[in-house]
């Protein structure tokens, strides 16, 4: 690997025959925040579909269904038992059928790097898994994280038994696992929890055999912060070739969430808009190099919400979405701002939905940088739209440019 991977590569084709790419006109929903256990969430959920629906969201990420140690869901242990804090599997079936008479295709949230045992096996701790469905003992448990099995190959999430997938059995079992949460309960998307914690070759299996129509991974590195201020460096090269790299190693079967575009776009708008542009006047995240596997977003659950581990600047959350929600790569709105943060905020994004799909932007649109400064970034996309961001002025030249939407910082024009 070690090298830039663009559009383009072997790996398109072995997707789709896989038949997990859609036509790249996706864009996602986290339907869920930090705090979603505590509502009836299925429930609250199906009372929605039909606006998810209208707004043009073809898949919703729903949190992780399975029976958990935490409420969130994160730690699981009966991963055959969908009865969690989110509501009950009678609730959970009739919401994800509500979303599929609605064209909505349910993400499951994946969470396989760990699992919490039920029973005191090697070492007093808690690495057995007698009593419920797929009964492992120590050997399903990494050498590392206090198990019989081999060493992790990836990094450990502390606290809890690692799974290692390096078993034969491990990998079967799961991958039933999958194929049952597809084929019966209906999801027909994956999202792949800290994909740091284990080797990418297991998700490119898990995905070849279980076979969802979309699938994603969380690979979650920190980005490059120069001394002596820990400000956020101009070049992610670094940062972005690794999640390049893991998608790679997936065979691309797997698209990443573009924590690289986050990082830099949170940082951009503050005043440091010539941040956008690459050395080489591309987008300088995953965006820029693998548009069609890139998953952009301003928010999640970890980042922003009651978490708050690393959160957008609330005042420019529009910009942030004017900027993925024209650009190339699979744009993913955030359920907070959607339907927590009023009105305006979800007609603002809904229109910008609707400028996407109108004018057929997808994940691998052509973006011509047009300007990129302090106060002021501005592109062509596909040469049928054009947007703006920060608080310098600026439109476009030539009568053919119509406004199509605006608000604080942005606007967009198309033709």
């Amino acid at each position: 690997m070690g090298q830039m991977v663009s559009d383009g590569v072997v790996q398109e084709q072995a997707a789709r025959n896989v038949g997990i790419i859609k036509n790249g006109r996706e864009i996602l929903l986290q339907a869920f925040n930090w705090e979603s256990h505590k509502h009836n969430w299925w429930s609250n959920l199906e009372g929605r579909v039909a606006d998810i629906a209208k707004s043009g969201f073809t898949s919703a990420w729903l949190p992780p269904p399975t029976q958990s140690l935490s409420p969130e869901g994160y730690l699981p242990q009966n991963l055959y038992s969908l009865d969690s804090c989110y509501g009950s599997l009678q609730q959970l079936n009739s919401l994800i059928q509500n979303m599929n008479d609605h064209n909505i295709r349910a993400m499951a949230d994946v969470v396989i790097n760990h699992r919490v045992g039920t029973t005191k096996g090697l070492n007093g701790m808690y690495n057995r898994y007698d009593g419920i469905p797929i009964s492992w003992d120590e050997h399903a448990v990494t050498s590392c994280s206090g198990g019989k099995g081999n060493k992790s190959t990836g990094d450990n999430f502390d606290g809890v038994p690692n799974i290692d997938h390096t078993q034969p059995f491990v990998r079967k079992d799961i991958i039933e696992w999958l194929i049952w949460l597809r084929e019966t309960i209906g999801f027909q998307d994956f999202r792949f929890d800290f994909t740091k914690g284990y080797a990418s070759k297991f998700v490119k299996e898990y995905i070849e055999e279980s076979k969802p129509l979309f699938a994603v991974g969380e690979y979650w590195d920190s980005c490059e912060y120069a001394p002596p201020d820990n400000h956020l460096s101009y070049n992610q090269d670094k940062h972005r070739q690794r999640i390049i790299n893991w998608i790679d190693s997936t065979g691309g079967l797997c698209a990443a969430f573009d924590f690289t575009t986050k990082g830099i776009l949170q940082e951009a708008v503050k005043g440091e808009l010539w941040r956008l542009r690459d050395p080489e006047e591309k987008p300088p995240g995953v965006m820029g190099w693998w548009p069609s596997r890139s998953v952009t977003f301003i928010e999640n659950h970890d980042t922003g919400s009651t978490q708050g581990h690393w959160p957008f600047p609330p005042d420019h959350v529009m910009e942030g979405y004017a900027y993925i929600l024209t650009h190339p790569g699979i744009p993913t709105v955030f359920y907070d701002h959607f339907f927590d943060w009023g009105d305006s905020f979800h007609d603002e994004i809904a229109k910008l939905m609707e400028i996407r799909k109108s004018q057929d932007i997808h994940s691998r649109s052509a973006v011509k940088i047009l300007e990129a400064s302090s106060n002021l970034y501005s592109a062509i996309i596909d040469d049928k739209l054009c947007m703006k961001i920060g608080e310098g002025s600026w439109c476009p030249s030539g009568p053919e440019w119509k406004l199509a939407a605006c608000g604080d910082r942005y606007a967009v024009w198309h033709k």
